[in-house]
């Protein structure tokens, strides 16, 4: 007869002991071993009840087309890949009071059958033309055809019903939220509860289109021991949940708590066992948010969806380039258009760069939503292959509207701008640059030419600056300030 036992586990390698150890033998971390009540049932049974029908060959496997559930909101189904995988789980992370829950809210009510509500899904200024275009609707639906990720997704049904799972909130504060979005449907469900057990059950009875768990941090589960939020309560109950939906086919949203330092807070394991990881990004003092996905089994890691955090929640930035380029003012130094690109989608941004004489022995180098080490070999490029002296100056440099650009495609739009703030020469009206800059300061080719420079000519840029026109810094610098190419 099967008994049960205490046991001390390790949360971090797994380590188990008989009693309690402050710091664990074997990977050294302190208060790592949990209290775990384990079975003497022999697992061996399992493996020999093993079937020989359950071994099948990969190559026997029928393909199946899986039609994605659609969130919504377009900005969210590229982030995705293209909507939602039945059977999936997404951890969506941010630091609080960044928009998660709102965004989640949203999506609910729109799969639970609530069309849109009494307020546009879209920022009102992505849907005028804020800057010059001469493109035409045909032109523009052929331009931004190019680069465009597939989208397969299938409206959701009328009847479809969602649970949102809040461990952090009652329903009462949930209404609240809710009202202030929009209409509320009937088939949307609210299960305040924290019991991983009682959600899966609730679920299997409802059998939502979608289920939403905010947060995993506060769901515990009975068979563990240790409080909520805790690595293995974390652990636990997200396997839990992976179980749940691989057997249902029911896609799950779960809602990740971040540290101090900007990471997932809990295992490592939480990471690895989704199968989508999106951080929603922003400053508390802009409106914009930018969801960003850092893993995707089905689909890019490169994509972004861009928000506006509004009184009636999330609207939809459609035309990213657009919204970043509002504020820009024209014929000022220090500020150069780049063309970049996010997944497959080209995104035109503001970098700007300020120099002040340093009143210090060491200048001054800061940087805001580019790579400071390729800001750097930059800096040194112009410095030496230029010509420019930098070195008694301070040097920031800043991508307007929160934007982050991780590409080296950002090199020459950084150098340019810093070249015309040391100069204090504006580059000439309509001109937009992209390229990477080595460190003997020649321009190397980037990704996706023919997309940027169409995202650039819809928003009414005629002269370019790239590598395909010019093979050193020297020369993009001579022409794009000076006015030459001597």
């Amino acid at each position: 007869m099967p008994k049960n036992y205490s046991e001390y586990i390790c949360q971090q390698c797994g380590y188990k002991s008989a009693s309690f150890l402050g710091k664990c033998p074997n990977c050294g971390e302190w208060n790592s071993l949990v209290e775990t009540s384990v079975s003497t049932s022999d697992k061996k049974l399992e493996t020999r009840n093993l079937k020989l029908e359950e071994l099948v060959k990969l190559s026997e496997v029928k393909s199946q087309s899986m039609p994605r559930i659609s969130s919504g909101f377009d900005e969210f189904n590229r982030v995705l890949g293209g909507g939602i995988v039945p059977g999936s789980i997404v951890l969506i992370s941010g630091d609080p009071g960044i928009g998660k829950s709102t965004l989640l809210l949203q999506a609910a009510m729109e799969i639970a059958g609530f069309a849109r509500g009494p307020a546009s899904r879209f920022h009102p200024a992505s849907t005028r033309s804020g800057l010059k275009s001469n493109v035409g609707g045909q032109e523009y639906a052929e331009l931004r055809a190019v680069g465009s990720p597939p989208t397969t997704v299938t409206p959701h049904k009328t009847d479809s019903s969602v649970l949102y799972v809040t461990g952090e909130e009652s329903a009462h504060q949930v209404k609240i939220r809710a009202d202030r979005i929009g209409k509320i449907p009937d088939n949307l469900f609210i299960l305040p509860s924290t019991d991983v057990d009682v959600i899966v059950g609730v679920s299997e009875k409802v059998k939502p289109t979608l289920l939403i768990v905010d947060s995993i941090q506060t769901l515990t589960c009975d068979r563990l021991a240790g409080s909520a939020g805790s690595v293995g309560q974390v652990r636990e109950c997200s396997q839990v949940l992976q179980a749940h939906a691989k057997k249902s086919h029911t896609p799950i949203f779960i809602v990740g708590h971040v540290t101090k330092e900007g990471n997932i807070a809990g295992p490592k394991v939480l990471e690895h066992l989704v199968d989508a990881v999106l951080n929603l990004e922003g400053d508390n003092m802009h409106s914009y948010r930018i969801l960003r996905s850092t893993k995707n089994r089905f689909g890019s890691t490169f994509e972004v969806g861009v928000f506006e955090m509004s009184d009636r929640g999330m609207l939809e930035v459609s035309n990213p380039s657009q919204i970043f380029l509002a504020q820009r003012i024209e014929k000022r130094a220090g500020s150069v258009v780049a063309s970049t690109i996010t997944g497959e989608r080209p995104i035109l941004a503001e970098v700007q760069a300020l120099t002040t004489s340093t009143i210090f022995g060491i200048p001054v180098r800061r940087t805001a939503g580019l790579d400071p080490s390729r800001v750097q070999i930059v800096i040194a490029a112009l410095s030496k292959a230029a010509n420019i002296p930098l070195g008694n100056l301070d040097i920031y440099v800043n991508v307007a509207g929160g934007l982050k650009i991780g590409e080296p495609a950002a090199d020459l739009p950084v150098a340019l701008a810093i070249a015309s703030a040391a100069l204090d020469r504006p580059l000439p009206e309509g001109t937009c640059a992209f390229g990477e800059v080595g460190l003997l300061g020649e321009l190397r080719p980037v990704s996706n030419i023919k997309g940027r420079i169409n995202e650039a000519k819809r928003l009414g840029f005629t002269q370019f600056i790239s590598p395909d026109r010019f093979k050193t810094l020297e020369e993009a610098i001579s022409y794009s300030i000076h006015g030459s190419q001597d």
